[in-house]
């Protein structure tokens, strides 16, 4: 099904059985509307095909598909009990001092309650403090333009995430 020139991992995940499929994307993006854009594409060729199919699939999300897919995030400083990859994405707040850990709940609940959802951002190789004055600055925006910073947020998560799913020895 797959050329031999397609990396082993992605052959792997263009392989999967549909539901076997649709599983691992909803584990990298809980957008039902995402995964099965790239569900629906496969087989890719190459990662960056992956890639700019889940960035396309990102850019047409529309309110309800990125709330969606929001709710599949806990809040920075909190990962999800039980879940590497929210524990490995948030490290940057592991080591952060109490203060910086209360001041980012604070925050969070501020985000939380002025647009409706969780304050996401790609925390991947993100300190504490870069966390904590990211969504400092963020707070003040315009709904409608705190949407736009979120779905590419999203995206370059994705990303990642997808990058996680077709490596070669996963």
């Amino acid at each position: 099904m797959t050329s031999t020139s397609t990396p082993p991992g992605l052959a792997r995940f263009n392989d999967l059985e549909e539901h076997s499929a649709l599983a691992a994307l909803h584990e990298a993006c809980a957008s039902t509307a995402w995964a099965r854009r790239l569900l629906a594409a496969r087989p890719y060729a190459s990662t960056e095909d992956l890639y700019s199919a889940s960035d396309a699939a990102m850019a047409e999300l529309g309110t309800a598909d990125l709330a969606e897919a929001m709710a599949g995030h806990p809040p920075i400083g909190r990962p999800r009990p039980g879940d590497p990859a929210s524990a490995r994405e948030q490290s940057g707040m592991a080591g952060a001092a109490e203060a910086l850990k209360a001041e980012m709940l604070e925050l969070n609940l501020t985000y939380q309650e002025r647009f409706g959802h969780v304050f996401l951002i790609c925390a991947t190789g993100r300190t504490a403090e870069e966390m904590r004055d990211a969504v400092k600055e963020r707070i003040g925006n315009a709904p409608e333009q705190e949407r736009e910073i979120v779905r590419t947020e999203l995206g370059r998560i994705n990303r990642i995430r997808l990058a996680r799913l077709v490596a070669e020895d996963a």
